[in-house]
């Protein structure tokens, strides 16, 4: 279902909300494509297929995706240093659409980030975007594998004490719309990336979304169509 394709709202409930972080809460676009476009180059690939692959995945799979023969213990050393990279590049990171007031209307609802960034990456691309960092959250250290495997939102879920299908996952790629959805989650996708993938519901960005807590501790989300 789509939200700009139905004239009325989307309402869906959950116990708890699950988010992605980069192309969902945060647009940092213009440096992931910065770095991947560059390190494509670097090993003759063509940039464009590069950037096919890599929303939503951790830097090694990505390479391990498109360097299919080299030993995984390469993709790992390169993804320190991409990792590095990435973290060192604020130029262009920006709260997506509505983030801050979606974001804020989170307090003190039951929330988490979970993201294929590790920390510290995290930690500078929210505070570029002036986003509050969630208490509980899931990075690349906290998984053995990357999306689309569903582990990270399956670890938030338990984080948070609650039963997966009582989550709702907010994604904006391929990658990370299949991990919420072999947790067995429903998932709202968010901008163009998402609309492809099948999710739940789709918004352009999160200022057509209205959270508001129900009496009984639920989430209800309201997905209002956009002209």
């Amino acid at each position: 279902m789509s939200a700009s394709a139905t004239t009325a709202p989307v309402v869906l409930t959950a116990k708890a909300l699950l988010l992605d972080m980069d192309g969902t809460i945060v647009n940092s676009d213009a440096v992931v494509e910065r770095c991947w476009r560059e390190w494509a180059e670097s090993h003759g690939l063509d940039p464009r297929e590069a950037l096919k692959v890599v929303h939503g995945r951790q830097g090694y799979a990505t390479m391990a995706i498109l360097l299919p023969e080299r030993p995984m213990e390469h993709n790992h050393a390169e993804n320190a240093v991409m990792l590095a990279r990435e973290t060192a590049d604020t130029d262009g990171v920006v709260p997506v659409g509505g983030a801050p007031e979606f974001m804020a209307a989170l307090g003190g609802l039951p929330h988490a980030l979970v993201t294929s960034a590790d920390a510290a990456l995290a930690a500078v691309r929210m505070s570029a975007a002036g986003l509050p960092m969630p208490g509980v959250r899931v990075t690349a250290e906290s998984v053995s594998a990357s999306k689309p495997d569903p582990e990270g939102f399956l670890k938030g879920a338990a984080a948070l004490g609650v039963d997966p299908a009582e989550c709702i996952v907010f994604e904006d790629s391929a990658a990370g719309i299949a991990a919420g959805q072999a947790a067995g989650m429903r998932v709202i996708g968010i901008g163009p990336r998402a609309a492809a993938h099948a999710p739940t519901a789709h918004a352009p960005d999160l200022t057509s979304i209205h959270v508001q807590p129900t009496p009984d501790g639920s989430i209800q989300l309201t997905l209002t169509p956009t002209a």
